[in-house]
């Protein structure tokens, strides 16, 4: 019976000042503990907390070093801990499991020649000649090792199978094509290569070269182009610029063309979203201004409507978010022609990608190519660079054709009723 009266018994209380890790014991030290239970006035409780450890792990120790000894002296053997014993089963499974495959396809390939027993003994002539074992070759397809030892002495050697389909066609001629044209032009890729070649094929009224044929010959004469290798875009475009029908949507730009002498000019065009013409343009020497860009809508609506005060449809008219283009007497004088003005997102310009894609091939199609001593050599050149893009350019998303052989194709179609 506990009296009131007693003294307060003192309580061992721990007070944890830091993250304490779980110890990994070696081998020999719980060999060495568990010993050190057995000797004389020693139990498990005193040498956990001498060690600082669980009672219960110890016991437990004891009890696998115990039940391990009685084990491995009724077998005879040492002891296998269970982790490496389940380890061993696992790989065993394993080596069982692919065995059982590989014989399930070897089967599969045995009935396979067997049904095919006239090429068996060819077969077996390539794999023995490959390298192979002939009397693993002789044992995998289930023939005789003698015979196809003595088969394989007496059998004349085979002939080289033979070209099917029709010879390839001379490449002089061709070549000689190729190397003309990429004299005046020599930033075209095989794709705009056979793209002309086929232009001159249907104006002669003959059959256009292979396209892979083209490839071929380049390749064979170092003509290919290097690939490009620019980075990644830091900005993906999820919209679409380009639409199905003419006159819909006009995009513009401006770009800036260094000559020599470090004069510089400044260009500003219009284009069509459908047929990628370039319909109008407007060059200085100075900035491109709101006027400029009033001149050049009116320049494309008389080039594709006429003189008329204003289009029979709306059109949308696509820019950046330059000042020329943001002024209000431009927006203003676009709403009046019936043009609608659109913009792009700030520092977006994959928002306006084909006009961004024309400043990038008139660079380097034209200007990267030509001799421009002075800004007057830009200005007179310009023209002829233009004409030559909307009539023989080709472009990959009109077909390989031209902006002008491209509208010319489909009015056409459209006439006659296609």
């Amino acid at each position: 019976m506990v009296s009131f009266n007693d003294p307060p018994r003192a309580e061992r209380v721990e007070v944890i000042t830091s993250v304490q890790r779980r110890r990994h014991w070696t081998t020999q030290e719980k060999v060495r503990l568990v010993e050190e239970t057995y000797l004389p006035g020693q139990s498990v409780s005193l040498v956990a907390r001498r060690h600082g450890l669980n009672a219960n792990q110890l016991f437990t120790w004891r009890r696998l070093m115990a039940r391990g000894a009685l084990t491995a002296a009724g077998a005879g053997e040492e002891v296998v801990p269970a982790s490496e014993l389940r380890a061993a089963l696992q790989q065993i499974r394993e080596l069982q499991r692919l065995l059982g495959k590989k014989t399930l396809e070897t089967e599969i390939l045995r009935e396979a020649m067997e049904r095919r027993r006239p090429q068996k003994v060819a077969a077996a002539h390539d794999l023995v000649a490959g390298g192979r074992p002939v009397s693993a070759v002789a044992s995998a397809l289930g023939l005789s090792r003698p015979h196809l030892a003595s088969s394989r002495q007496t059998a004349p050697a085979r002939k080289p199978i033979a070209r099917r389909g029709r010879p390839p066609a001379p490449d002089a001629e061709l070549l000689g094509a190729i190397q003309a044209l990429i004299a005046d032009l020599p930033t075209y890729g095989y794709r705009r290569v056979h793209a002309l070649l086929r232009r001159q094929a249907e104006r002669d009224g003959r059959p256009a070269p292979n396209v892979k044929r083209v490839y071929r010959v380049m390749k064979a004469h170092d003509l290919l182009l290097q690939r490009h290798a620019g980075g990644a875009e830091t900005r993906r475009h999820e919209g679409k610029v380009a639409v199905a029908v003419r006159n819909t949507r006009w995009c513009s730009d401006g770009l800036e063309i260094a000559a020599e002498n470090g004069e510089r000019v400044r260009v500003a065009f219009a284009l069509d979203c459908c047929d990628r013409e370039a319909m109008s343009y407007v060059a200085t020497t100075a900035g491109i201004t709101g006027e400029d860009v009033r001149d050049l809508m009116v320049a494309a609506v008389e080039h594709r409507f006429g003189p008329v005060n204003q289009l029979p449809s709306l059109i949308e008219w696509l820019t950046d978010n330059g000042s020329c283009y943001l002024a209000r007497d431009t927006r203003r004088f676009a709403r009046d022609l019936g043009l609608v003005p659109k913009t792009t997102p700030l520092e977006s310009p994959q928002s306006n990608g084909m006009a961004e894609a024309f400043v990038r091939t008139l660079k380097r199609d034209y200007v990267r190519v030509s001799i421009l001593p002075d800004a007057e050599s830009v200005l007179r050149q310009l023209p002829v660079w233009l004409a030559h893009y909307n009539d023989l350019h080709p472009h990959r998303a009109l077909g390989y054709r031209s902006p002008r052989e491209f509208i010319a194709r489909s009015t056409q179609e459209t006439v006659s009723g296609l």
